[in-house]
């Protein structure tokens, strides 16, 4: 809840908004989440809560994704709520050629991947719940910072360096993305049409998005030259892929720390910082077409400049990102 910008805060402040803190893991506590003043309960639950960060131990997703979904499916079923949605992940398959639907047969590369394919099939036994699952590929859009904004930071590092920006595998390795007012537009529609009761459904865009789709933009944006290591090279880092994250990130880090200190960003949330994970060679490549089947139009079918852009300009506003790597 911190680092909120101006929009985001005012939402908050909504006399419309009801905001509770408390830890979902804990059945009481998340019984108490639940409560409302009146005892009217609730229409619909949407849960955005997971243990999201990479690199942690399985008995923190186990506790932080699945423990804490089924406690909020429970808490549902007992208020007897229309609909439960889950936001699941979109990385349960890998294809290349095919764009992967919701029937594929699950292979998850991700620890969040991993946890949520368990999450889902628990939701189907939890009887009498109504409940919707959404795969989300590459969330992105104002006020993301895990999705592409450490790619948009890198981009503004090579730009200060003067550098190639050189990537791992090829262009062609599929990154999939869909802009958060589809995701927000896609759960307020779907979430009460009663034919997407127990679905699952892929939120893509139509983007069909790759590395070099968005290295492409992100060259555009900071004025810079692309460039990749290819499969043969990238291969190579699996011997000690977490050295070469490592140094890559090193590489990184003490750039970002110079710009940030010469305009005056004294305090941010944002890092160049990637882990091993994203950094695998998986292509995130989804089919969207049930999302399409139940009436649903993207308000944001594809990738600009514009709406990576938007990203960095609030940051800038909130004086989080360097504002002369957009302005130099």
């Amino acid at each position: 809840m911190a680092w909120l910008n101006q929009r985001h805060t005012t939402a908050f402040a909504s006399p419309c908004v009801e905001f509770c803190s408390a830890n979902l893991i804990n059945a009481a506590s998340c019984q108490n989440a639940f409560r409302t003043d009146d005892g009217s309960g609730w229409d619909y639950v949407i849960n955005c809560a997971a243990e999201t960060k990479p690199g942690q131990t399985d008995p923190v997703y186990q506790d932080g994704i699945v423990k804490l979904t089924l406690n909020c499916a429970n808490e549902t079923l007992k208020h007897r709520a229309k609909r439960f949605v889950e936001l699941s992940t979109g990385s349960m398959s890998s294809s290349e050629k095919i764009p992967q639907a919701e029937d594929c047969p699950m292979k998850p590369w991700t620890m969040v991947g991993k946890y949520k394919a368990q999450t889902e099939q628990e939701l189907a036994k939890v009887e009498g719940l109504k409940y919707l699952i959404l795969r989300l590929p590459i969330c992105y859009g104002v006020g993301d910072r895990k999705g592409l904004t450490p790619r948009l930071i890198i981009s503004g590092i090579y730009k200060y360096l003067g550098e190639t920006m050189k990537l791992l595998w090829t262009g062609s390795m599929k990154m999939n993305v869909v802009h958060v007012e589809d995701v927000c537009c896609a759960v307020w529609e779907l979430m009460q049409n009663e034919q997407t009761n127990g679905e699952i459904i892929n939120v893509c865009d139509d983007s069909e998005a790759t590395q070099e789709t968005i290295s492409d933009l992100l060259a555009d944006i900071f004025g810079i030259k692309t460039d990749y290591w290819g499969m043969v090279m990238s291969s190579m880092t699996k011997v000690d892929m977490a050295g070469a994250i490592e140094e890559v990130n090193d590489k990184h880090l003490g750039p970002w720390a110079e710009l940030c200190q010469k305009d005056g960003v004294l305090n941010t949330p944002l890092t160049p910082y990637m882990d091993q994970e994203l950094l695998l060679y998986k292509h995130l490549n989804l089919d969207n077409s049930k999302l399409k089947s139940y009436g649903y139009q993207l308000r944001r079918p594809r990738i600009t400049r514009e709406s990576l852009e938007e990203i960095v300009r609030d940051f800038i506003a909130m004086n989080h990102f360097p504002r002369s790597l957009l302005e130099a």
